[in-house]
């Protein structure tokens, strides 16, 4: 039998989007003001792997990251993502701007070996956690490098967004020295 152990705090990631700048502006307030000062900050990139979202949040969408400062229970992700859905719930309810869903939130975390995001949807290569929430794997770390796994989306599979992964875990590994 194995020895049960306290799992090790992790980096809260959020991953915002939106084709409107106040949106992300809104997004990141909030975001600092719920979970604490942003650690690292991305880029908004160009969002163009997929047109999935165009219907419900319109074209040209960014997506930034943010990697907050304050560590985490791994275990929080089923009440962060029930908050990140609720904050994107406040925003659309602003009526700032004519799409049905003007923001997307979606939380995860980050080890030394792998990203973890939460989901509202069941697949076969998730996990359901609690409340109605799902994890996966999306990246994993081997060989000095990001890789993805069958199932991650097109766009975690860029080179950018594994560059501030890497700052992410290394920022991650540096205080844990």
């Amino acid at each position: 039998m194995g020895d049960i152990r306290p799992t090790s705090p992790v980096m809260l990631i959020v991953a915002a989007f939106s084709r409107h700048s106040a949106a992300l502006d809104w997004a990141q307030q909030r975001a600092t003001e719920t979970w604490g000062t942003t650690a690292l900050a991305s880029d908004r990139f160009d969002f163009r792997e997929t047109d999935y979202y165009e219907p419900t949040m319109g074209a040209e969408i960014k997506k930034t990251f943010w990697a907050f400062n304050g560590l985490i229970a791994p275990e929080r992700l089923v009440e962060i993502k029930l908050l990140t859905n609720a904050l994107e719930e406040e925003y659309a309810a602003l009526g700032r701007h004519p799409e049905a869903r003007p923001l997307n939130l979606d939380p995860g975390y980050l080890t030394n070996a792998k990203l973890v995001l939460a989901s509202t949807k069941d697949h076969a290569h998730r996990i359901y956690l609690d409340r109605g929430i799902f994890a996966e794997v999306t990246l994993h770390y081997s060989h000095g490098a990001w890789q993805p796994r069958d199932w991650t989306f097109p766009d975690y599979r860029r080179a950018d967004y594994h560059a501030f992964f890497t700052q992410c875990r290394d920022e991650l590994r540096r205080r844990s020295n």
